[in-house]
């Protein structure tokens, strides 16, 4: 039985100890806020509830895999909903689209239907690529350790996969290969952002996405997403983890060139066989590993690109919204803007700043237990952003300065009744989250939601590996490999875990 300590009680740090816990290890989670959860977070306020992380679990078979292979089902403990339609679009033109859950030929109906005819064509043919892309990546580069450049080189000894995955080729590039409507294309660039990325440089690789949501569903928990957090939590307590909330971690103690163990911000330490990091990889090396050990994964990260952040708005609502959908997607006019402002490209090379008229993101499940009473909704609202860099314009913009956010938060709502959807005299309070609270809240540098983005043909293999350069010290999480959201963390817990072995 091996000592573990597992820095972070985000869904990767909690996924990896149930599993770790299950393999008969010894696990302590030290979490720096007062509650567990990560970015799965929760608020709440006179009655209104909201998540304030993913909203839809796609890929349910890994979570699903997990608490089985800890024992348990996963439908004992949460309920999972199909959101149907799994999104409302309103394209920059005034066309809606609804778009079915997990029905190849009702996307294919509705696409014909509100774009015109031969769109479903179009999108089925790109779906078609979609699946043998995923056919070629998921064990590859999915379900097992990355290897840096060996696992490139290994693909290029299977040519007909390396063929099919094209990694020469941006996202942008391979739906144009197949969609020949532009508004196709506007949806198909959205999936990008899943991995806080631009379409124009992400790789071909990430039409995995939109091929799993639609493949395997999009999913909602009765509740709350955080209900999926809460239940992992159980689950750990239930199988012998401590979790430590309000315990940060603020160094990583080596011996000999290997991690033996944790120091605390209260002056104490805790040994350890082995250290699991449930924290931005960035945070881990430049602060938590600043030492020669790390330098090397310091230099690797220097070379990435970060993740855009995002900017919310909790809205709570009086009245309620005829024909309302669980997401509703607010298309702009012109989406390369967005992407150019958020990462400082194109006309705003070097000076990233808000969008001015970004997509715009409404997540407003029917579910009484996130409103008061049926004559209210509850809101949550969320558009790309930059990351909060308030000492280098050139990196970010300063979502801390006095009014800013309240100013941009204004604006959102102008340009949300500019595409139909005005709410400005139903809005009883809001509560705003800016990249700078995220970055304060669970130590994502600048705020990045998925630490480095994937942008770029070489993105995958240069986003830092579950097994870390120091010896007993191993990484889980979005920020690692194989990435963010839900279903990329919980197979980052299951990577880790097979790598530490049984006791």
């Amino acid at each position: 039985m091996a000592r573990i300590v597992v820095i972070g009680a985000g869904m990767g740090g909690l996924a990896v100890s149930a599993r770790l816990a299950a393999q008969g290890h010894q696990v302590t989670i030290c979490e720096q806020a007062a509650d567990v959860g990560g970015k799965l977070g929760r608020f709440e306020r006179d009655g209104f509830v909201f998540d304030t992380g993913p909203s839809l679990p796609t890929l349910p078979a890994v979570y699903r895999d997990l608490f089985l292979k800890t024992g348990t089902r996963l439908e004992d403990h949460v309920e999972l909903v199909p959101v149907d339609p799994v999104c409302h679009y309103r394209f920059a033109d005034g066309v809606e689209l609804d778009l079915p859950n997990a029905s190849r030929a009702g996307i294919a109906a509705a696409l014909d239907g509100a774009l015109g005819e031969g769109a479903g064509a179009q999108w089925s043919a790109f779906t078609d690529r979609a699946a043998i892309i995923w056919d070629a990546t998921r064990e590859t580069f999915l379900e097992s350790p990355l290897q840096g450049s060996r696992t490139l080189l290994r693909e290029a000894r299977r040519g007909r996969d390396l063929m099919a995955i094209a990694p020469w080729m941006s996202l942008r590039g391979l739906g144009r290969r197949y969609l020949k409507d532009p508004r196709l294309i506007t949806m198909l660039d959205r999936y990008a952002t899943y991995t806080g990325s631009d379409p124009r440089r992400a790789p071909a690789a990430l039409a995995t996405v939109p091929y799993v949501e639609q493949s395997f569903g999009a999913w909602y928990v009765a509740g709350g997403l955080r209900r999926l957090g809460d239940a992992l939590a159980t689950r750990c307590r239930d199988l012998g983890v401590v979790i430590r909330t309000g315990t940060d971690v603020v160094r990583v103690r080596t011996d000999d060139g290997r991690a033996v163990g944790v120091d605390l911000a209260d002056g104490g330490h805790l040994d350890a066989d082995v250290v699991v990091a449930n924290a931005d990889a960035t945070h881990l090396y430049r602060d938590l590993l600043p030492g020669r050990e790390a330098a090397g994964a310091r230099r690797a990260l220097a070379r990435t690109e970060p993740s855009l952040s995002g900017f919310v708005m909790m809205l709570a609502l009086t009245g309620r919204t005829p024909g309302l959908r669980h997401h509703t997607v607010l298309f702009p006019e012109r989406y390369d803007d967005e992407f150019d402002s958020v990462f400082g490209t194109g006309p705003h090379r070097g000076r990233p700043r808000a969008v001015p008229a970004p997509t715009v993101y409404v997540n407003a499940p029917d579910d009484p237990a996130l409103r008061p009473d049926d004559e209210h909704e509850a809101w949550f609202v969320l558009v790309n952003a930059p990351r909060h860099v308030p000492d280098n314009p050139r990196a970010g913009i300063d979502w801390a300065a006095t009014g800013f956010a309240d100013e941009y938060a204004d604006r959102i709502l102008e340009v949300m009744a500019s595409r139909g959807l005005d709410v400005r005299d139903r809005v009883l309070w809001r509560e705003l989250r800016t990249p700078a609270d995220l970055e304060r809240d669970t130590r994502s540098v600048g705020g990045s939601i998925y630490g480095t983005s994937s942008n770029g043909a070489r993105a995958a293999f240069v986003r830092p590996a579950n097994r870390s350069p120091v010896p007993g010290l191993f990484l889980v999480g979005g920020s690692s490999h194989p990435g963010g959201g839900l279903p990329l963390v919980g197979l980052s817990a299951a990577i880790v875990a097979q790598q530490i072995g049984r006791a």
